[in-house]
């Protein structure tokens, strides 16, 4: 599928009946099992992908390795939508972030997470509008799903945080982005409020206290990513394994839970490569 029907494709699923459930993968292999579990698009997670590939979070993952990882996802991702988190863009130049948004076009990624983090506002709707600027030009397209901090650092409380995400939200769509992202945001009456008042998609991240899909929907959710759940779970059942074995000695806790079959998995990623062409 061209990319600009996979982005179009990604643009629709934010529109639809009920809210786009993404599981979000950090390798080849992860995004072809959410794919084969009947994921309708794919995320990354930039801590698992970041550890993947033996960095830590939090912009240091080099340029090169991006690439490399999000290459082989998109490759067995089928005619699958494709979204990468890249942080802040990883660094302070709007320019920059733009040409590396450029490269990801190429790859055939349909859309970005893009974050504020602790950096400005400003500086978030700079790197926005850049990236519009430069993907127009080329001819391409991406969603820009503009990632607000401010629940999930704690910047501000109650009605305050509100009105921040919100203030900054508008900011956000006012420089070209196509959905809002308020990671750790899981009050119901807050979320209606921001929903209500952003005319983008809004988008969650699943915590433990949020309300079922189906409720966030009505309260005005249109995503809802799974983060780094999936991948600290699955790191965490192997070091639990590995420390059963390592000290007992006993093969039990590596077949324990559901182990993922060896067979099923080298066929289910020769398949999807063939599919990609």
């Amino acid at each position: 599928m061209p990319i600009s029907e996979t982005v179009a494709t990604f643009r629709a699923l934010h529109r639809g009946a009920s809210v786009l459930l993404l599981p979000n993968a950090w390798d080849a292999a992860t995004t072809a099992s959410f794919a084969a579990a009947g994921a309708k698009a794919i995320a990354t997670t930039s801590a698992g992908l970041a550890w993947a590939c033996g960095f830590p979070d939090g912009d240091a993952l080099p340029r090169a390795d991006l690439l490399h990882a999000l290459g082989s996802i998109v490759a067995v991702s089928g005619s699958l939508p494709v979204s990468a988190d890249v942080e802040s863009g990883f660094t302070d130049d709007p320019l920059a972030v733009a040409d590396l948004v450029l490269e990801l076009c190429a790859l055939g990624i349909a859309g970005i997470n893009l974050e504020d983090g602790t950096q400005s506002p400003e500086l978030l709707a700079a790197k926005i509008a850049a990236i519009k600027r430069a993907v127009a030009e080329r001819g391409f397209d991406i969603f820009v799903n503009a990632r607000t901090d401010v629940y999930l650092r704690e910047f501000a409380g109650g009605d305050e945080a509100v009105r921040e995400t919100i203030a900054r939200a508008q900011r956000y769509a006012s420089a070209g982005a196509d959905g809002i992202f308020a990671p750790a945001l899981a009050d119901p009456d807050a979320i209606a409020r921001i929903a209500n008042a952003v005319a983008l998609p809004l988008s969650l991240m699943a915590v433990p206290e949020l309300p079922p899909a189906a409720d966030l929907y009505a309260y005005g959710v249109r995503r809802l990513s799974a983060g780094s759940a999936l991948a600290e779970l699955a790191y965490g059942q192997a070091r639990s394994a590995a420390d059963a074995f390592l000290h007992g000695g006993g093969v039990g806790p590596l077949f324990a839970g559901t182990p993922a079959d060896y067979r099923e998995t080298n066929e289910m990623l020769i398949e999807a490569r063939a599919k990609r062409g």
